[in-house]
């Protein structure tokens, strides 16, 4: 699978495994746990998950299917925007590496913008990485005037992106090519089935012989610098997301992909779920 490198030339595959929703349900922790490890299997070896999911269910879940397989894995949290404080965010960390099983985070992030200043949180983030706690930070769900408030060291931003949300394409992701930074895109397949009800993505599935849900990730990928983080849990649709990255869309395909979710012609506010 085609790696994407962070500022530090860290490498990890373009497709990964999101885990919202993950946790909340006790009769389905057998289930997701497995999941994970076949989607690390497969080569989805990073994992995206939040203090956030289940009020850290989704980080026990993780944990648990990580055991044996961390340093296989590239492990990502992100932190509540009420806990970013000088002082909050050293807890949450802790509390967050306890329900993981493990001693460090390969990326942390803001979940997002909330009351506490961005330079407050970063000095915050600079010390766990002093500490070897993460190895290193980033933001989600920050617009290209956030991001133009931070200080160097940004590895990601983390923000939703698909062909029904696509206004970042204007302005942040073009930022973020230039600098090297990857965008994370999280519900890269949309949300509820109706992205993949489309008759555009189903036309251009049925010329690859593939899945509405593919060609969603595959359009994604067509980005250098995105990576995605679908959510799946049925072992065929693990290996569905495994092979989205070898579909190759043709100048038609996005045309017609264009057509029916148009490309921003101006500035449009960061949407976020």
């Amino acid at each position: 699978m085609r790696q994407i490198e962070f500022p530090d030339g860290a490498e990890v595959p373009v497709i990964g495994q999101g885990t919202w929703h993950m946790g909340e349900s006790r009769s389905e922790r057998k289930r997701e746990v497995a999941a994970l490890r076949e989607g690390v299997a497969l080569g989805l070896r990073l994992i995206d998950t939040a203090e956030m999911y289940a009020e850290g269910g989704a980080e026990e879940v993780v944990g648990e299917a990580i055991a044996g397989v961390r340093d296989d894995v590239f492990l990502v949290s992100k932190v509540y925007p009420w806990n970013a404080s000088r002082k909050g965010i050293p807890l949450a960390c802790e509390r967050s590496l306890k329900r993981l099983g493990t001693d460090r985070l390969d990326l942390y992030l803001l979940h997002w913008r909330g009351e506490h200043p961005l330079d407050e949180t970063v000095e915050a983030f600079e010390r766990l990485r002093e500490q070897g706690k993460i190895a290193r930070w980033g933001v989600s769900n920050l617009d290209l005037d956030d991001l133009l408030e931070l200080p160097s060291g940004c590895a990601a931003n983390q923000v939703l992106y698909n062909p029904a949300a696509r206004g970042i394409e204007f302005d942040l992701l073009p930022w973020q090519r230039r600098r090297g930074m990857p965008l994370m895109a999280y519900c890269p397949v949309g949300r509820g089935g109706k992205l993949l009800d489309n008759g555009a993505l189903r036309q251009v599935a049925e010329r690859h012989a593939a899945t509405s849900a593919q060609v969603a990730l595959a359009w994604a990928l067509r980005q250098e610098n995105v990576l995605v983080i679908p959510k799946a849990v049925d072992p065929l649709h693990l290996k569905q997301n495994a092979e989205a990255h070898r579909i190759a869309l043709t100048a038609e395909d996005l045309a017609l992909i264009d057509r029916h979710f148009p490309p921003p012609a101006r500035e449009r506010p960061l949407e976020m779920i």
